[in-house]
């Protein structure tokens, strides 16, 4: 009980130095070092009770992300832009320019679309996301390292000495300056494995209005649409959900 209101949380034990407090599309979560206590963890969430309640008032008050029904006619966001959606006879999947002169995806209407439509997106943004982490790369004159796409539920990107850089593919619906920021970030993560003065320092170098784009960040995340139609009892496919993603 936090100021007279019951929350619940998921609490998690893990290999950590330090207790972190989340909220996100699945609730309240507290991680904290293995041998942490019952009288600890309950300590350090009361120390954060404000925050944990404001936070989840605004998650309430937040509208649900649109969700996308794949069919001909359809439309979602590519690098902020509309991207049409047509379904046409046949077993391939294409790009081409519409008569307005912006980008259609034809998706085959021989197999699952909302398949088709996700592979597609995934292909694109992997590509894309190669020639940034390149660029950025470049001006720090770093080596670039394996590039690959996340489906991760809590975070945008990620960075490893070891495995490289991994970024979430639903950013693909984003304008690329803010696919840049996450991009850039991770890079920085190249440079400093921490968010330390200095790595921001790394991110300022290579991104001076990481600020501004951090907040748009997080209040597009909710804006993101959910692809395919969910059922009654159905629950999100690993990647779909748009809260809760940060930036590590």
């Amino acid at each position: 009980m936090i100021d007279g209101t019951r929350v619940e949380l998921v609490l998690r034990r893990s290999a950590r130095r330090s207790f972190a407090l989340q909220v996100d599309h699945r609730g309240a979560r507290v991680a904290v070092p293995l041998r942490t206590s019952l009288y600890e963890v309950d300590r350090f969430v009361r120390s954060h009770g404000r925050w944990l309640l404001d936070r989840l008032q605004a998650r309430a008050q937040t509208p649900a992300a649109p969700r996308l029904a794949v069919e001909d006619g359809g439309e979602l966001p590519l690098f902020g832009r509309a991207l049409a959606l047509r379904v046409a006879e046949g077993r391939r999947t294409h790009w081409r320019l519409g008569p307005d002169g912006g980008e259609e995806l034809v998706l085959p209407a021989g197999i699952d679309p909302t398949r088709a439509l996700l592979r597609a997106l995934q292909a694109r943004a992997l590509a894309w996301y190669r020639g940034r982490v390149e660029e950025y790369c470049h001006r720090l004159q770093l080596p670039v390292p394996a590039v690959r796409l996340s489906n991760a539920q809590t975070r945008w990107g990620s960075c490893s000495s070891r495995s490289g850089i991994r970024l979430h593919w639903r950013l693909i619906h984003l304008p690329p300056a803010l696919i840049d920021y996450v991009v850039a970030h991770e890079v920085a993560h190249l440079v400093e494995m921490n968010h330390s003065p200095r790595f921001w320092a790394v991110v300022e170098a290579l991104y001076p209005a990481w600020r501004t784009a951090r907040a748009q960040l997080r209040a597009a995340a909710a804006t993101l649409p959910l692809i395919g139609v969910r059922h009654a009892g159905d629950s999100d496919p690993i990647g779909q959900q748009g809260r809760g993603l940060a930036v590590d």
